[in-house]
């Protein structure tokens, strides 16, 4: 990733990361009258009569503040307030991925702790938590310890416990597969900093000695009697003879690093105790290398703060579903029993089978407690419904919750429903590449689009591209606009004269029984789509995308003629994703078949059905047209219903009715009460199937442009190997988006089941 991309992903459109939304109606002046003058008056006198009404009739109650001074910046240092305003924006959009809290960022431009305080105790009726970030210790604990006696609201400083948290829950499952017994176990703690010292801290509270804790910092080991140490390092001063972290190492049970890169050494780790445990969690570097670890000794358990080894400890396993559970008990604190309980639920949550979702996302077939798996992966959807009720209840339990919940079940189903597949499915998909990338063939090679979403998928580690078209031209494309791309391999047809004949000849072969001769088979190797997709069927790149300059439905009828469809497949179909606030919908057909008839939209509704399988998730399929349930029987809405009477003959393992109205299938208690026979039942539907062509592309157009919508496609279903076909007007981000699922369908064996 260049310093060009990321400035132009926070530039474009809307600059920045995050926006305020409107949550309740204001089209009519009636609407507005209720939002404002005179309406507002009603609940600003609630409030005022008793102050806990706030959060029944404001956002409150879903709102924390990330607060900052700027003055310890990730890895950046003491860069100032308003430089740290980018990555507290990034803090909140985590938050609202992946718990659905609002969050406000506000940048405090002071190192004065009284001032500090100050200022966050005046705005603090604005929230109903406040998650302090980037502060620099010592000032960080003053900070948070004031502000937490002061506020009746929960105060988290993320840096100091986030960390703790994870790598608490990480140190008890070490444990647990090692076989030691927590109060007999030696830690040595690297870094002196927030997080060493609430990791300490924690550590203690889980059981580990208070003499068993040694701390090194800078000028290596703290003992007692070392001159010059503050509060906070004199709490874990022990009696010790050893002065450097290499002789603390000599028999110790656990290594915590939260320090600075390759200050450890393999006879360091060779030095400790059997089963070691080794937290090197200095970012981006660790205090020792993953390869130089593993190679150290075979019996280690290794982790570190990244993504792309074993064991991340990441923050992002905590903060948002321990402010999620404080927020929904409207906790007056985060406190130890609440922190303890998150830790307890993480490791807990680690222990449990790992579902197929998590294991597609990160394209392992299997993952399972043990050595290399000691804290959960970040994008596992279980967190939220697992840490966040843990939370919830030990903050009810510890006596600091205003609100009670007495049905838990259908708490984690609102959560389940706060956090849907929209916040995760591309997030999943890209992790699911990255194991395993790809060569992915774009037919456009010298389109400007084309170069940039290549230089990232390059450089992300998603897919290999292979580009199509005049190298020389490519080239130039590639300075002039400065992107990067020495690496991209480029296909230039005018330099590949004796590959091209053995594509014409290939085609020729598979085509002459359909007109084509040898000497036509060639003209068409001089269309970049026609190489691209013989390349494909040829097997010399994995996947293909064509388009962008070109009308799909022409690049379609090329992708039948080269690639063809799968076996017992008459028909192909075209699949949009659409990403609402509701959640996640598949919806087809929406590019392919102008008038299908009851047969083809019975091969589209399997397709789709097979295809939203492949996301882990259970579709549950919708036949929309414009009568409901016989209520009309001219055009399409008798071939909608006689398609559903045949997947219900022939496919009983789908869930599908129809034919039905939009809004019963958008609606599951309308349709419960008016149409209470559906097959569907009370589901909530996932997949609109289309009657035709004309709907599907406009209700798709509708849905893009009036909606706050992420739409996805469109997803080509039915060809016999991976290809997409790119819109004409599309964005860089869409080719991307294509290019990954492109690449996770290249990943499947492909398996004919003859289901049509």
């Amino acid at each position: 990733m260049n310093m060009t991309e990321a400035l132009k992903y926070h530039e474009d459109g809307r600059p920045g990361k995050i926006e305020v939304v409107p949550t309740k109606p204001y089209s009519t002046q009636h609407d507005l009258s209720l939002a404002y003058s005179p309406g507002v008056a009603q609940p600003s006198l609630a409030i005022k009569d008793d102050p806990a009404n706030a959060y029944r009739y404001t956002a409150k109650r879903n709102i924390v503040a990330v607060i900052s001074n700027g003055t310890a910046v990730l890895g950046l240092g003491d860069i100032g307030a308003l430089a740290g305003k980018p990555v507290m924006e990034g803090k909140g959009l985590l938050f609202k991925i992946f718990a659905d809290i609002d969050v406000f960022d506000i940048e405090v431009d002071t190192k004065n702790v009284d001032e500090f305080v100050k200022a966050v105790k005046l705005i603090s009726p604005t929230f109903g938590g406040i998650n302090l970030e980037d502060i620099k210790a010592p000032e960080c604990f003053e900070i948070e310890r004031r502000l937490k006696e002061e506020l009746d609201i929960p105060v988290m400083h993320d840096d100091q416990h986030g960390t703790a948290i994870i790598s608490g829950a990480g140190l008890l499952n070490a444990l647990a597969i090692n076989g030691k017994k927590i109060e007999n176990v030696r830690v040595v703690v690297n870094g002196a900093g927030a997080a060493a010292i609430s990791c300490a801290r924690l550590y203690r509270e889980l059981g580990v000695g208070r003499d068993n804790i040694m701390m090194c910092d800078s000028k290596g080991v703290i003992y007692r009697g070392r001159p010059g140490l503050n509060a906070e390092k004199e709490e874990f001063a022990v009696e010790t003879d050893c002065r450097t972290l290499e002789e603390a190492l000599r028999g110790a049970d656990v290594f915590l690093g939260l320090s600075v890169a390759d200050i450890l050494t393999g006879d360091m780790v060779r030095s400790m105790a059997d089963d070691p445990i080794v937290f090197a969690l200095a970012n981006p570097n660790p205090e020792i290398s993953y390869e130089k670890a593993m190679a150290s000794r075979k019996d280690i358990i290794f982790a570190t703060g990244r993504s792309d080894y074993p064991n991340q400890i990441n923050n992002v396993l905590g903060f948002p579903y321990i402010f999620r559970g404080a927020l929904d008990v409207e906790a007056t604190a985060i406190n130890e029993e609440m922190k303890l309980a998150a830790v307890h639920a993480i490791a807990e949550l680690t222990r449990k089978p790992v579902p197929e979702s998590v294991r597609m996302a990160y394209n392992e077939d299997s993952v399972s407690f043990g050595r290399d798996y000691i804290i959960p992966k970040a994008l596992d959807h279980r967190l939220i419904t697992v840490v966040a009720p843990a939370v919830a209840k030990a903050a009810i339990d510890s006596g600091v919750a205003r609100r009670r919940i007495d049905d838990w079940d259908e708490y984690v189903a609102s959560l389940e429903k706060r956090v849907g597949h929209d916040n995760r499915l591309m997030r999943q998909m890209t992790n699911r590449a990255k194991v395993a990338p790809k060569r992915i063939v774009f037919s456009e090679g010298a389109d400007l689009k084309v170069l940039q979403a290549a230089e990232e998928l390059l450089n992300e580690k998603i897919a290999y591209p292979v580009l199509v078209g005049s190298e020389e031209e490519i080239r130039e494309m590639i300075s002039t606009h400065k992107v990067v791309l020495e690496d991209a391999e480029i296909f230039d047809p005018s330099k590949e004269k004796e590959r091209l004949d053995s594509f014409a000849e290939a085609f020729y072969r598979k085509m002459q029984r359909s007109g084509i001769t040898l000497s036509s088979s060639r003209v068409k190797m001089k269309d970049n789509s026609y190489v691209a997709l013989m390349m494909l069927e040829s097997g010399y790149v994995d996947g293909a995308i064509t388009g962008i300059n070109s009308s799909y439905r022409d690049e379609l009828s090329k992708a039948k003629e080269v690639i063809g469809l799968q076996p017992c497949c008459k028909y192909a179909a075209g699949m949009h994703i659409a990403s609402t606030k509701k959640g996640t919908y598949f919806l087809a057909d929406t590019t392919v078949n102008s008038h299908p008839s009851a047969e083809t939209l019975e091969n589209v509704a399997v397709l789709t059905y097979d295809a939203v399988k492949q996301f882990d998730i259970e579709p549950v399929l919708a036949m929309t047209s414009y009568s409901s349930f016989g209520e009309y029987r001219l055009g399409s809405p008798s071939q909608v219903a006689e398609a559903v009477a045949r997947l219900h003959d022939r496919y009983p393992e789908i869930i599908v009715d129809g034919e039905m109205h939009a809004d019963l299938a958008l609606n599951r208690d309308l349709r419960m009460k008016e149409y209470p026979f559906s097959t569907i039942g009370d589901r909530d539907v996932n997949t609109i199937i289309f009657p035709n062509l004309s709907s599907g592309s406009v209700g798709l157009s509708i849905l893009k442009e009036l909606g706050n919508h992420s739409v996805i496609g469109p997803v080509l279903l039915g060809l016999d190997k991976p290809l997409n076909i790119l819109p004409m007007g599309c964005e860089v981000r869409d080719i991307i988006q294509l290019a990954v699922l492109t690449v996770c369908s290249a990943q499947k064996e492909r398996i004919d089941m003859c289901r049509l």
